[in-house]
């Protein structure tokens, strides 16, 4: 089974919109077993986007298309898709009522724009998984080739994608297998160090078959290493799965492994500190309150998290955290004063603390990119410091995540 996805949207072409939709499509796809051979985005033009559908279908069996389903007039998937499949459209009354019944849940009657959203091209049905105003459609052509149209909200297409579209596309394909998927997530290696780490478990692989690995490079979420494996039952692919995860494991070790599939380092941060009693204090400069923010957006945070003190200035460090007047407040002697002065201010039992140059240009003698961390567990503090190569941003976020990190791995070595 061969599918194409087409995301519809002249603010994608225009780079007013990321389109994070078809990253999703694609890897439902992979991890269920069918091949997403190319990805299209067109913009809101009936032509173009009737000639991307098209040339889609011309290679193969099936299409994904996502936006254009709203009730303006530049949404147009259903007129494209009923041109190509050389159909008129329908008005479904069951989807006027269905539309129409949304809104008087609001209190509001329903635009005559949206009865748009109700027409179908003849031959085709709607997606039974309606969460928004917006049907889905399944349309199939007389070689039994099929164009699935979803929506551009998020949340609207990850439904219709999860709950309908995979199970027909398999069902199409006469898929039977399971695929199952369990990610490592590990921070202080790069992607080519991690693979140099593997080598030889990836021969392995290659040769023995079983499971595969892929790396997913994520930014401030870490550096992910997917395990997946395909067979007859669910339970026989968990099994691959999770021994390969046990080998990966044993090759790379736990130090640079946070956690497991939803884990984030905030999260896996927030359970240690729980599981051991611990009350967390946090002291930033460069990241200007990143750190407190990742934290705090985890749930239950306010059980571990005592606050977040973002000391921006040099008066604030002095003032609030009691680093010395004179001492130079990007430096190892700074970054330890206000971990171990947000730790006695916020009354914390552990303490993170980040001061340095985020850029673009340096401050004194500093250049960007230079950039001192702190952690206090137990009443010791410890310290070091990085020279990232980044921009701006990311000097932020990897200097949030590698201190973080760094208390993790105390924190785990003091539960042992």
């Amino acid at each position: 089974m061969r599918c194409e996805v087409i995301a519809v949207g002249t603010e994608l072409l225009l780079g007013q919109i990321v389109d994070t939709n078809s990253s999703y499509i694609g890897g439902q796809l992979a991890s269920s077993g069918i091949d997403c051979m190319v990805q299209t985005k067109v913009g809101d033009n009936h032509d173009r986007m009737a000639d991307a559908l098209r040339g889609a279908l011309a290679r193969a069996d099936a299409v994904i298309m996502c936006g254009g389903l709203g009730p303006t007039q530049d949404d147009i998937t259903r007129e494209v898709i009923a041109d190509v499949l050389g159909v008129e459209l329908e008005t479904r009354d069951d989807l006027t009522e269905r539309i129409s019944a949304m809104f008087g849940t609001h209190g509001r009657s329903m635009p005559k724009n949206n009865l748009r959203q109700a027409m179908v091209p003849a031959g085709g049905k709607p997606i039974p998984v309606q969460p928004g105003t917006a049907p889905g459609l399944c349309c199939t052509r007389g070689d039994g080739k099929v164009v699935y149209a979803v929506p551009g909200v998020p949340w609207e297409m990850k439904a219709m994608i999860d709950e309908f579209v995979i199970g027909d596309l398999r069902n199409r394909a006469g898929l039977s297998s399971v695929i199952t998927s369990r990610v490592i997530g590990t921070w202080g290696q790069s992607e080519s160090g991690l693979a140099e780490l593997l080598a030889d478990e990836i021969v392995r692989l290659d040769s023995d078959g079983g499971a595969t690995l892929a790396f997913l490079a994520s930014g401030m979420d870490g550096l992910k290493i997917r395990v997946t494996a395909k067979a007859e039952s669910a339970d026989a692919a968990e099994r691959i799965v999770n021994d390969e995860v046990d080998r990966v494991r044993s090759i790379i070790g736990d130090d640079l492994i946070f956690g497991y599939d939803d884990d984030t380092i905030e999260s896996v941060v927030l359970d240690l500190c729980r599981s051991q009693g611990l009350r967390l204090g946090i002291a930033e400069s460069l990241t200007g309150g990143l750190i407190g923010q990742r934290l705090t957006a985890v749930p239950g945070a306010s059980e571990v998290v005592a606050g977040s003190i973002v000391s921006y200035s040099d008066q604030a460090k002095q003032n609030i955290l009691g680093l010395e007047a004179g001492c130079d407040a990007i430096s190892d002697a700074a970054v330890r004063s206000m971990a171990e002065g947000a730790a006695s201010v916020l009354r914390a039992d552990c303490a993170v603390a980040v001061t340095g140059v985020a850029g673009p240009a340096p401050v004194g003698d500093h250049q960007p990119g230079t950039v001192f961390m702190a952690t206090i567990v137990d009443g010791a503090t410890e310290s070091f410091n990085v020279n990232w190569p980044f921009d701006r941003q990311r000097i932020r976020e990897f200097t949030t995540i590698t201190v973080l990190n760094q208390l993790r791995r105390r924190l785990a070595g003091r539960a042992t």
